[in-house]
């Protein structure tokens, strides 16, 4: 959780997606539109996706429920936060909210 302690702690704009990586399901669509985020922000900002599976201790930390789960963090502070898909649109002019 100190690892995750830093990441959140930067600057600048943090999108997390947390998500759950299912091999029997056609791509969700998830991955593109961050793709398209993290192009539009470039590296004013980041995008993580995170795997509940493979991160339970944050996961639980954080009361994840419904995936995904979309969250902004910008200097230790959680200052967005939606369960269900969003799109690029959406998730870009968020995260311009919060660039310096």
């Amino acid at each position: 959780m100190s690892k995750f302690g830093e990441l959140i702690n930067e600057k600048y704009p943090l999108l997390l997606a947390f998500f759950i990586n299912d091999e029997e399901k056609v791509d969700s669509g998830l991955n593109p539109i961050l793709k398209d985020v993290a192009a539009a922000i470039g590296d004013k900002g980041r995008v993580i996706k995170i795997d509940v599976h493979k991160n339970n201790k944050i996961s639980e930390a954080l009361r994840i429920k419904v995936l995904p789960t979309l969250m902004i963090y910008k200097t230790g502070e959680m200052v967005w936060r939606q369960s269900g898909e969003q799109d690029a649109n959406t998730l870009i002019g968020l995260m311009k909210e919060y660039l310096d």
